[in-house]
């Protein structure tokens, strides 16, 4: 009885093992490519500058929703039928569910080439950014591409073999940095615009899905020779086809939402921009120290000159007027010459906004190695009906969470301005800068919904987090679309829709939480103990900058100085560079003391981690 009572169990213990060595092969996989392009998307502004920035973005967005809607639910489909069909052994059926994914992957792929490739002006339209248009043909061949990479990806899931998927991610993000950073910087030194260069450095995203192809190829043909022989009949073409859509439509309306309200949002914001600079010159205050509006003066009175007597002045007349001398294929007139410069002032404002949210973008990536790591300790807490288990760890994800974002929020907070001035020396650290410190009160709301939405998905709660996440959307762009149009609020208005839906998203997943999840922790303890050191540790890290510019400008060390008046104009970028670092330094060390001296950490939180229980004896928990 002993035997066949304990054969079971090292089964059992075997599957789980290799159930969570999978998962932390993807968490380990998606932290490495989130760095790497950490590594390509800072110094890309840096070369190609706020306008081409822009470019970038608009076109990025724009490949993001049509990746999304091609690819998003699909691999999960197809991982999901080919590991039904292996551990029943219909390898047949395996062989099958894989060629109709590839053809389905491919079509879909070809559908959104041609749109990118062929309708790239109008998509540029769209978003207000008529220059991101090369950047889109150039982004077209990669949706075909990473099509077929989704159907190998989900095959090599499906037998609970994480190690390509994480792999060819890898490859994908290095590719990118070298091909994508070196053809930006090369096409800058060789005199090309920035909207070209956005657009070289957006190749390097479509060689990486080229190579990463590749490599998948070479790992499925490699991998054939061990696939068993059998002798069971697959289920029909259609059958199989309206499985994998049955199972990956609901999951790519949730993948896409955020893809679409970004686009939106984006589209929005610039036109509002443009609409605002155009209609009502009071706005131009809001950005004399980092504009100049010569040439758009210039620009306007002409335009407005040729207008007839009493004629409305207004983007939607301007836009209609070029789109009319465009199809007559009339020269270069006032208009078109207005609708170029007003564009040129928005897209510089929006680069320097695209280079506050790359730093905002970096908290909620690191959280995505939690989140990916939540949904299967959850899940496979729950399959063994351990509730007080699955209990523990949403208690610990949702504490180790708290303890890493709202540090993040009050950092960036706190220090945006010197941040962007040494992250971003090309942006306007005066512009960018209180741009992030908004965006890093968001920060804590954005990382936090993530990893409810983890939670509630693991718990089976699949449909609640998109329903909370489009109304989240829906407040962003209806507060985006209302503040930007503001003379004395303008692009400063943009974070602002990120702090009203995120909030709004965190709080419902919270609420939720707390009526369907039970053995949840109690939310004061989640959140009171870092806030409260948080707030200490940006006290702290204000004080530390402070202090140490005010040394600098006394003692005349690390001080910039006008060449022609030798007028001092502040800190310098080695100045600025010492004095953050510093108060970044100093704010990691008092953060941490804070969060061991309140006990703001458990014992069963630290055991989740690696090596957790050889740390909480170092810390005495």
């Amino acid at each position: 009885m002993s035997s066949h009572g304990q054969a079971p169990r090292r089964v059992a213990k075997q599957k789980q093992n290799t159930f969570f060595g999978g998962a932390a092969v993807l968490a380990a996989g998606i932290l490495i490519v989130k760095l790497i392009g950490m590594f390509y998307k800072i110094p890309l502004v840096w070369v190609i500058g706020d306008q081409g920035s822009a470019d970038f973005y608009n076109a990025y967005n724009i490949y993001a929703v049509l990746l999304t809607i091609s690819t998003a639910g699909l691999p999960v489909a197809v991982s999901k039928l080919v590991s039904e069909a292996s551990a029943t052994g219909r390898h047949n059926q395996v062989r099958r569910v894989f060629r109709l994914s590839l053809a389905l992957f491919l079509v879909l792929g070809v559908l959104s080439f041609t749109v990118m490739f062929f309708r790239a002006d109008w998509l540029a339209g769209l978003m207000h950014d008529t220059k991101a248009a090369p950047g889109i043909r150039a982004l077209a061949p990669a949706v075909i591409c990473v099509g077929c990479l989704s159907a190998f990806r989900g095959y090599s899931q499906g037998h609970s073999n994480m190690t390509p998927t994480a792999v060819s991610q890898i490859i994908e993000a290095l590719c990118k940095l070298v091909v994508g950073l070196g053809l930006a910087y090369w096409l800058i030194k060789g005199g090309q615009d920035e909207s070209v260069a956005a657009a070289g450095a957006i190749t390097g995203v479509t060689v990486g899905t080229i190579v990463a192809l590749a490599y998948m190829v070479l790992a499925f043909f490699a991998g054939r020779g061990n696939e068993p022989l059998s002798r069971d009949v697959p289920d029909a073409p259609r059958s199989i086809l309206t499985d994998i859509l049955r199972i990956a439509i609901p999951i790519t309306i949730s993948s896409s939402m955020v893809g679409i309200v970004t686009v939106i949002d984006s589209s929005l914001v610039q036109g509002q921009l443009q609409r605002v600079l155009l209609e009502n010159q009071e706005s131009w205050k809001l950005y004399t120290d980092f504009v100049d509006f010569s040439t758009l003066k210039e620009a306007f009175n002409a335009w407005t000159a040729s207008l007839p007597s009493g004629g409305a002045v207004t983007l939607s007349v301007l836009s209609q007027q070029v789109q009319e001398e465009l199809a007559a294929g009339t020269a270069q007139s006032a208009a078109q010459t207005l609708y170029t410069t007003l564009e040129d002032v928005s897209r510089s404002l929006y680069g320097n906004y695209s280079g506050a949210l790359n730093i905002y973008n970096l908290p909620t990536s690191l959280m995505a190695a939690v989140t990916a790591a939540v949904i299967p300790a959850v899940s496979g807490a729950l399959a063994r009906r351990d509730r007080r288990g699955a209990g523990r760890i949403t208690g610990s994800a949702l504490r180790i969470s708290a303890l890493a974002a709202c540090p993040m929020a009050v950092g960036l907070f706190v220090l945006g301005e010197p941040i962007m001035a040494l992250i971003f020396p090309n942006l306007n650290p005066q512009l960018a800068g209180p741009l992030l410190s908004t965006l890093g009160l968001a920060t804590l709301f954005v990382c936090m919904m993530l990893v409810c939405n983890s939670i509630l998905q693991a718990h089976g709660f699949v449909s609640l987090p998109v329903i909370i996440m489009v109304a989240g959307g829906v407040v962003k762009i209806i507060t985006n679309y209302n503040v930007v149009i503001q003379p004395t609020i303008g692009i400063y208005g943009a974070p602002m829709g990120n702090i009203l839906c995120f909030a709004l998203c965190m709080t419902l997943d919270l609420v939720v939480m707390s009526r369907v999840i039970p053995r949840r922790p109690k939310y004061i303890q989640v959140f009171a103990k870092p806030l409260a050191a948080s707030a200490l540790m940006g006290l702290g890290a204000w004080a530390v900058h402070g202090l140490m510019s005010k040394l600098f400008e006394a003692t005349g060390i690390f001080m910039s100085a006008d060449p022609v008046t030798h007028e001092v104009l502040g800190l310098s970028r080695t100045g600025n560079a010492a004095a953050t670092l510093l108060a970044i330094l100093v704010a990691v060390v008092i953060y941490g003391v804070l969060v061991i001296a309140l006990r703001a950490i458990t014992k069963d939180d630290l055991m989740l981690m690696p090596k957790g229980e050889k740390i909480a004896r170092m810390l005495h928990l």
